[in-house]
């Protein structure tokens, strides 16, 4: 199988015009990610992804799935808990903590998989902080043990869907407040506070990951440079100490906190040669089209690193979901919310 193109990129509405047929036609473009922008309801999700399969069968269709504030495809779609709610019945009961991880992770996934979608950035793997104003409860919880051992149980649920997973965001971007959308944020807490806390979670669970994404923030203690552009975090201790052999994808390089690098071209550049394997360019339709042209023009480049994300053929996805093989409480998901 030929390698995928090396940028994942964004459309801007419910169909797919000219320019972004153009776009995702280009050895470049490996991936493409969907927001809440993107989605009106099921059947026309499943005529834009049968748009996109048409134009490029290959190519990684995303999004952010991950239940709570952050869940683009809403109606007709489970209504699926916060990380810090499930962490919350964990504390509460152990063992239906677990099991509820794993049915909203199988559920998660499934939905997306039948869709054609095939990788949500799921899950957050930051420790939970109230100082943190981007990740909150989007996270498990704020004790290593409890994310490790609730991640593992989610993960296995998204595998049994036959989704792989992806943890973010590495080495953990939960206890600093700035928020990388808006603003570079430093975690100046020393290098054993990080290594003894955040990153063991990501050390516990590599095994098990399909995919990574760096934290666009700077650990001066560690490295200089935000994890999305170090060479320390990615190749030193993601690749070469935890021997991570997954798929590394960039936070959206059109974030504030990445913009600091520079030009479009320059961020692109210092995060594939930090170790990303895939780079993605949101938000900004002439950021992603500058980096595409000069990935078109860059020998070695355009053919990407990776082949795909898809753990399951998507007519096996298919069946396994209308047989629903796995015992799931969708109403009991679907249903709950605290207050």
């Amino acid at each position: 199988m030929k390698p995928l193109g090396a940028l994942m990129v964004d459309i801007s509405g419910a169909s797919l015009d000219l320019a972004e047929k153009d776009l995702i036609q280009r050895d470049s473009v490996g991936g493409l990610i969907l927001f809440s922008r993107n989605y009106e309801s099921p059947q026309q999700l499943m005529d834009l992804i049968g748009s996109v399969r048409a134009i490029r069968d290959d190519i990684i269709i995303a999004v952010d799935q991950e239940g709570g504030r952050v869940q683009r495809f809403r109606e007709s779609f489970v209504k699926l808990p916060s990380l810090a709610q499930i962490g919350e019945i964990f504390e509460r009961d152990a063992e239906q903590g677990l099991s509820f991880a794993s049915q909203c992770g199988w559920v998660m996934a499934s939905e997306l998989l039948y869709y054609g979608v095939d990788i949500s950035f799921a899950p957050v793997l930051d420790l939970q902080s109230r100082s943190s104003r981007v990740i909150g409860d989007r996270s498990f919880s704020g004790k290593p043990a409890v994310v490790i051992e609730l991640a593992r149980a989610y993960i296995g649920g998204m595998n049994q869907a036959g989704m792989r997973a992806c943890g973010k965001h590495f080495p953990g971007h939960g206890t600093v407040e700035a928020d990388s959308h808006t603003e570079l944020p430093i975690d100046r807490r020393s290098a054993n506070s990080i290594l003894n806390n955040d990153f063991v979670v990501f050390a516990e669970l590599a095994d098990c990951l399909g995919g990574i994404m760096p934290a666009h923030v700077i650990y001066p203690q560690i490295d200089h440079q935000p994890a999305g552009y170090s060479h320390v975090w990615i190749k030193e201790k993601l690749r070469k100490d935890l021997g991570f052999a997954g798929v590394i994808f960039s936070d959206d390089l059109s974030m504030e906190a990445a913009k600091t690098a520079g030009s479009p071209r320059k961020r692109a550049e210092m995060a594939l040669n930090a170790g990303c394997d895939m780079i993605l360019s949101c938000n900004d339709p002439a950021s992603a089209l500058e980096i595409s042209n000069w990935l078109e023009t860059e020998s070695g480049l355009k053919n990407g690193r990776i082949s795909s994300m898809r753990a399951t053929p998507a007519a096996e996805i298919k069946k396994l979901f209308e047989e629903q093989k796995w015992s799931i409480n969708v109403e009991a998901i679907n249903s709950f919310y605290m207050d």
